[in-house]
């Protein structure tokens, strides 16, 4: 139990909020399982082979939070070019149905179905598998159904390079503040995307100490009525788009009481108050947050 705002935080984050060694063993037994399916699924000697993997996502960029339910994983399926030309090549879902027939026909995992984007292993204890099949185009970026029949151009390796520069320049310190903002986001109805609140939060500094909870209140005033940021890989544009002006509103009006509690928050710990400090935080960044004692 903390006592110390700052005894508070170390907690929050090694108990509540950063995944565990254990839980990063489970994801990476759990990939190599679904992997090994796939590859047996789509040999080299195929019309759609099996060429390589990669965890995506915020697992892939090192910025999940607890609970992890899902794993995403793009993999990469070379299609025979006049395969392609001929079937797949304006139609993304036809390409995703053979992806999941196949798999269900050589997997032992009773449920597999599709999302649109990808194709899901449903397993018992939660930890899903999201098969994100993508083709690879001559300039390095991918191929990825967008839900609706056609392809979308992305590259989750190009997020990640971004994000870790981020976090480099920032001496280690920016991934902790996303997986922060990830909480707040949580306890407060989730109205942000994963991946345009991390890019939020890697556009908010320029420095950054190794406060936290300064960060932080920090990001919630930079990016109060300002919630556009551009995809850094360049193909999503506005990443806020998917808000509404509503959605707007009700984001706004968080982050606005998310600074103003911070500040009563860094006011009581100035003074010594950390009962106080941690009871604010507390209501900002959700229950899992430690009470003081």
């Amino acid at each position: 139990m903390a006592t110390t705002i700052v005894g508070a935080f170390n907690e929050f984050n090694d108990d509540k909020v950063k995944p565990s060694t254990a839980t990063w063993a489970k994801v990476y037994e759990r990939r190599n399982a679904v992997v090994n399916v796939i590859k047996a699924a789509f040999p080299s000697s195929n019309d759609i082979s099996y060429q390589s993997h990669r965890i995506i996502g915020s697992l892939g960029r090192k910025t999940a939070c607890n609970p992890v339910d899902d794993i995403d994983l793009m993999v990469h399926l070379s299609v025979d070019q006049e395969l392609w030309d001929r079937k797949y090549r304006y139609n993304s879902s036809d390409f995703l149905y053979r992806i999941r027939r196949v798999l269900n026909e050589n997997s032992p995992v009773r449920k597999i179905g599709s999302r649109g984007q990808a194709v899901r292993f449903f397993y018992a204890d939660g930890l899903s598998v999201d098969v994100a099949p993508v083709e690879k185009y001559d300039s390095g970026n991918y191929a990825i159904p967008d839900g609706s029949g056609k392809w979308l151009t992305t590259n989750p390796i190009t997020h990640e390079t971004y994000l870790d520069k981020c976090n480099g320049a920032l001496d280690g310190d920016l991934k902790r503040i996303i997986r922060f903002a990830k909480k707040w986001n949580k306890a407060h109805s989730s109205r942000l995307t994963s991946f345009h609140l991390e890019m939020m939060v890697a556009r908010t500094y320029a420095t950054m100490g190794n406060n936290s909870r300064t960060a932080l209140r920090l990001f919630f005033d930079y990016n109060l009525y300002n919630l556009s940021v551009d995809d850094p890989a360049g193909f999503s544009g506005d990443l806020s788009t998917y808000l509404n002006q509503a959605g707007r509103t009700a984001v706004n009006d968080s982050l606005m009481s998310a600074r103003d509690r911070a500040d009563l928050a860094l006011e009581a710990e100035n003074r010594g108050d950390h009962r106080e400090a941690m009871r604010l935080w507390r209501i900002i960044l959700g229950n899992d947050f430690p009470t003081y004692g």
